[in-house]
């Protein structure tokens, strides 16, 4: 016979176990011997096809071909230095690749390392007590607690069950949720059998016991070899993005090279002239530093994000987190701090506070059954803490347990026969218990969910009918209670014939008590809730909670800032159409309350129809679907279930709702900082184009060779260009809107300031130095040089510095593109100042030593070229400034 054959007793005997689980000698011993419980993961791409990308993308390829056509030169006309253009592009081609594979490695490897912040424990028993332990730890043997939201972490085979349903689809593929029981089943395949939990599948409702009897790769899970990580690798808009902008300066780089090359034969250059020509053009154009920047702006945000409790499981969500423009957010836990708390007790027509009842006991005896119903209605868990048991679970269900305790003075400790568990459309719990007295069901939840099934209330004089006077006089304490912001539960209980067959005995309940459980606001919400305001970040509150419980607490926390806010219950969403909800969504301040699970998918899904990037937040099992859904899906990290962070892209390691806003600004710095390092490589091309427009045109020396421009593309530029890309969040990034779904990172007021201002500055800088400084040697216009007089080398070393200078003047431009330098923190990022410190560095090596003469064709320049150079650099930051200040004179 297979396991799932047996009684639940046969099932522990032939695993050699008990119902209070395994002790610690034999758990170690079968750790050992069966391994740790891990599916092996399914092989990605390796190390050397992900490193052999790095050497064919777009802007790689370009370059493979200038080096071809470089060789191919050199093969027709030897002697000619295109070999060594050919050698110092095949140079580009590595390092650049070397450095991008290497950086995307080390993000990746930090990503991982950040998501072992959150590892997956499982509630075992061991020797009669219950903990938490590491789901790899599990053995053989082990008996284990499941409840709602939790995934099953190896095969299991139940003990005893209440009210427990699977969600199977990732194993046997069923899309429904499958009832599961304890009794022994006649089935022949382990994968349709009823006492049956299956690694990698999760509960959807109920609670169980169950005995494991299968690890790791022993599973049915890894026997079909199904990945624990289902995630799809999604593309984010600012990948799309990277691609589009990737292919359109490859295409200009292209373009530009072949239309030069046209134009050099239309004006009777020789073919080798436009040869080099053409090939300077491209390789100018071409911004090497692209993709790693990118991948390191994101690595940095991410690394920045975890620092701030917000843990990125995939990479591409930074950027789109900084694009959101409406945040759904749960109101307990994410607004709050989820530490309930018992305020007040409606009882016998009076509302009291928990101290007068405590100072009462006559209560506590009048009203003992709405005691038990506090103390036994719940899912909560005993655990031993530092030698102490303490409730595992739901902290408004520990409130309650806490209260009923302290007013009964004793715990009465009913054994649990049954369950109807809760669910956002059922919106209530009920738990079948033996008392001394016989069968009782204890039931709690929402007032609008439990008053219809009572036909009776217990008051000061007994169980009296339940009156449409008194059901009012318990809806208006609601009211009062949930205008102060407390979240409402109303108690009801029967007693139970015999039978007892779950949710059929949930009607002709006796309605004894309602209760208002205190949960204060976070104290950083509200500056969280103004940062949303400035960053132009509408939040809406979706909760299951009592409206006027979540319009209260949106007050307090300044979420509500008009008069007359837009209010809508569940109820109230399930009669509006697609139309009156996408209207509706448009108020200023608006709450949804009462809501479920598939009404708060609805909700995003119209969101999203009106254009916006959604952000989501959810830590239940029934909210995955709705962070699947969203642009950005945020699961706590605290109280969320394993299913909601499995389908999140971002989670919450303290369920605070400032640590979002914190990642969105993170997420705005990412996309800006690709911006800032595009103006600064871009700006650098134009003084590289126009010397070999100078050199076509006028009929110049050559200023600049090719492989002075791969020192500065590839050289000098890289670092600060990395520099810019890690740049923390600018000050005012969070008083801005969000920025357009359809914005572009290269659009025409980045390439106006790139190439017509910045560029043309240095443009004019460069080519000033380059003919001081052969006016200082006495060369006239129209006087050819060789390729080796020591006056064109020395006026190209000119040119080649003068760019060096301006692109150090130009960083810090370019860190602070709407404010002043003056007004910034200049020395604040250390990748620049390195930055800068090795441009200093490189441009000294190549002008003043034989080495850098040799590679680069330069010769030492005279200190009264870096005189003349010096003061236009400071121009060119007077200039800049100048610009800053119009434009903000004019937006005002």
């Amino acid at each position: 016979m297979k396991i799932h054959q047996f009684t639940a007793d046969e099932a522990l005997a032939s695993l050699k176990t008990s119902h209070d689980g395994l002790s610690q000698a034999e758990v170690e011993y079968r750790l050992d011997e069966y391994g740790p419980n891990r599916v092996e993961e399914v092989r990605g791409e390796s190390l050397i096809f992900r490193f052999i990308k790095e050497f064919i993308h777009f802007f790689a390829l370009i370059l493979w071909l200038a080096a071809g056509l470089a060789f191919f030169a050199e093969s027709q006309q030897p002697g000619g230095g295109m070999a060594t253009l050919g050698y110092a592009i095949l140079g580009v081609i590595l390092i650049n690749g070397l450095f991008s594979f290497w950086q995307q490695y080390r993000a990746e490897r930090a990503l991982s390392a950040l998501q072992k912040l959150l590892p997956y424990y499982v509630k075992v028993l061991r020797e009669g007590k219950a903990g938490l332990i590491l789901a790899a730890d599990l053995v053989p043997g082990d008996a284990i607690l499941l409840q709602e939201g939790d995934n099953v972490p190896a095969d299991c085979r139940l003990l005893e069950a209440f009210s427990l349903r699977v969600n199977n689809a990732t194993v046997t593929g069923e899309s429904l949720p499958q009832a599961r029981d304890a009794e022994p089943s006649a089935e022949e395949n382990l994968e349709h059998s009823r006492n049956t939990l299956l690694a990698g599948t999760s509960v959807v409702s109920g609670e169980g016991r169950a005995v494991v009897f299968a690890t790791g790769m022993h599973t049915e899970f890894g026997k079909i070899a199904h990945l624990t990580q289902t995630a799809v690798k999604t593309v984010s808009p600012l990948q799309l993005e990277i691609v589009r902008l990737s292919r359109l300066i490859a295409l200009i780089s292209v373009s530009l090279g072949v239309a030069f090359f046209l134009i050099g034969r239309s004006m009777g250059l020789s073919f080798w002239e436009n040869f080099i020509f053409a090939i300077g053009i491209i390789v100018a154009n071409v911004p090497e530093g692209l993709l790693p920047t990118v991948t390191l702006s994101l690595a940095m945000a991410t690394q920045r994000m975890a620092k701030r409790n917000a843990l990125i499981r995939h990479m591409p969500s930074v950027e789109a987190l900084g694009s959101a423009t409406v945040i759904c957010t749960d109101k307990t836990g994410t607004l709050t701090e989820n530490r309930m708390a018992v305020s007040s007790l409606y009882l016998g027509g009076k509302i009291f506070a928990t101290t007068e009842v405590r100072r009462q006991p006559q209560l506590a005896l009048r009203y003992r059954r709405f005691f038990e119903d506090a103390l036994l209605c719940h899912n909560l868990k005993e655990t031993m803490v530092a030698g102490k048991w303490q409730s595992l679970g739901d902290p408004m269900e520990i409130a309650l347990v806490r209260m009923a305790k302290t007013c009964l003075g004793e715990t009465c400790a009913y054994p649990k026969i049954n369950e109807v568990p809760f669910d956002t459309d059922r919106k209530r719990l009920s738990t079948i218990h033996q008392t001394p007295k016989g069968v009782v069901l204890y039931c709690k939840g929402a007032l609008e969910m439990v008053l219809p099934l009572c036909k009776q209330v217990q008051t000061d004089d007994g169980i009296t009918p339940l009156t449409a006077e008194i059901r009012q006089d318990f809806i208006r304490a609601q009211e009062q209670m949930a205008n102060k912001g407390l979240r409402v539960l109303a108690f009801a209980w029967r007693e139970l014939e015999a039978e007892h067959n779950g949710e059929a005995q949930e009607q002709d309940l006796i309605l004894c008590a309602l209760v208002g459980l205190e949960d204060p606001p976070r104290a950083e919400v509200p500056e969280a809730m103004r940062k949303c305001r400035e960053a132009g970040i509408k939040v809406i509150m979706v909760t299951g909670d009592h409206p006027h419980t979540a319009l209260a607490i949106g007050r307090q926390i300044g979420q509500i800032q008009t008069d007359n806010p837009v209010v809508i219950t569940g109820e109230q969403l399930r009669k509006l159409s697609e139309t009156q909800l996408r209207l509706a969504l448009d108020a200023p301040d608006i709450i949804f309350a009462r809501v479920g699970a598939d009404q708060k998918m609805r909700i995003v899904a119209a969101l999203k129809k009106k254009k916006h990037i959604v952000a989501v937040t959810g830590d239940g099992v029934n909210d995955a679907p709705a962070l699947k859904l969203a642009d950005i899906g945020i699961a706590m990290g605290i109280s969320g279930t394993d299913v909601a962070k499995e389908a999140a892209d971002m989670i919450l390691l303290d369920d605070n709702f400032a640590s979002i806003i914190a990642a969105v600004e993170e997420g705005r710095a990412v996309y800006e900082n690709i911006r800032k390092f595009l103006a600064y490589i871009l700006t650098s091309n134009i003084p590289e184009v126009i010397p070999y427009l100078a050199f076509a045109l006028f009929k110049i020396p050559l200023p600049l060779t090719i492989i002075q421009i791969l020192a500065v593309d590839l050289g000098t530029d890289m670092l600060p260009a990395l520099g810019l890309g890690a740049a923390r969040p600018e000050p005012g990034s969070m008083s801005r809107p969000p920025r357009p779904r359809n914005e572009r990172l290269l659009d025409w007021r980045l390439l106006l300031r790139a190439y017509l201002f910045l560029g043309m500055l240095e443009a004019v800088v460069s080519m000033a130095a380059y003919f001081f400084v052969l006016h200082s040697g006495g060369w006239r216009w129209g006087e050819s040089l060789e390729s080796q007089d020591p006056l064109y080398l020395q006026a190209t070393t000119a040119c080649l510095s003068a760019i060096i200078v301006t692109q150090i003047v130009n960083v810090f431009l370019c860190k602070t593109p709407e404010r002043s330098v003056f007004g910034a923190h200049l020395f604040d990022n250390r990748i620049i100042l390195w930055g800068i410190a090795l441009e200093a560095a490189l441009i000294l090596i190549i002008d003043y030593t034989a080495w850098g003469n040799l590679v680069f064709g330069t010769l030492p320049i005279a200190p009264e070229v870096w005189l003349f150079i010096l003061p236009f650099g400071l121009a060119m930051l007077l200039l800049e400034e100048l610009r800053k200040f119009m434009v903000v004179r004019l937006r005002r």
